[in-house]
């Protein structure tokens, strides 16, 4: 019944309740023991839809400019990557912590032989929307009969 687990089990729980072995189980495997990298929270969100001659990525980019993207496609996968920095020229502040200045990220995605010269892409109000038609593919595979 993984689907209907709280997120933050801690939350609920009353104060003087205490702590079940879950909980004790999940909080030496969450990321402050374990730190890996999650989709959920370093990196954009991508939907792929297939139609009968293309595919149709959308990505979530908000904030981002489309100088700061960059495509490519090789050998059947479509990357695509963003390089943000945010340039503040602040004198005098004192910060006790910051974490907006430099963002990297980059996703790819297997999608097989496509037309590369018609690839096409735009950035909309933050989202990145690719149109990469397929590959007119070339039947090589014939039956022989035998005689």
């Amino acid at each position: 019944m993984f689907g209907l687990t709280p997120f933050n089990r801690a939350v609920i729980r009353s104060s003087n309740e205490q702590k079940p072995l879950a909980d004790w189980i999940d909080d030496f495997f969450s990321d402050d023991f374990f730190p890996v990298r999650s989709l959920r929270h370093d990196t954009f969100k991508v939907d792929v839809k297939e139609e009968a001659d293309a595919y149709i990525v959308e990505a979530d980019m908000p904030g981002v400019k489309k100088d700061e993207v960059h495509l490519e496609f090789h050998e059947g996968y479509l990357s695509i990557g963003i390089e943000k920095e945010e340039k503040k020229d602040e004198e005098n502040k004192q910060y006790v912590h910051r974490e907006r200045r430099q963002c990297s990220m980059h996703r790819s995605l297997y999608l097989g032989d496509l037309d590369f010269d018609q690839i096409e892409a735009k950035l909309q109000d933050g989202i990145l929307t690719i149109k990469a038609p397929k590959a007119q593919q070339v039947e090589t595979k014939r039956r022989i009969e035998i005689k």
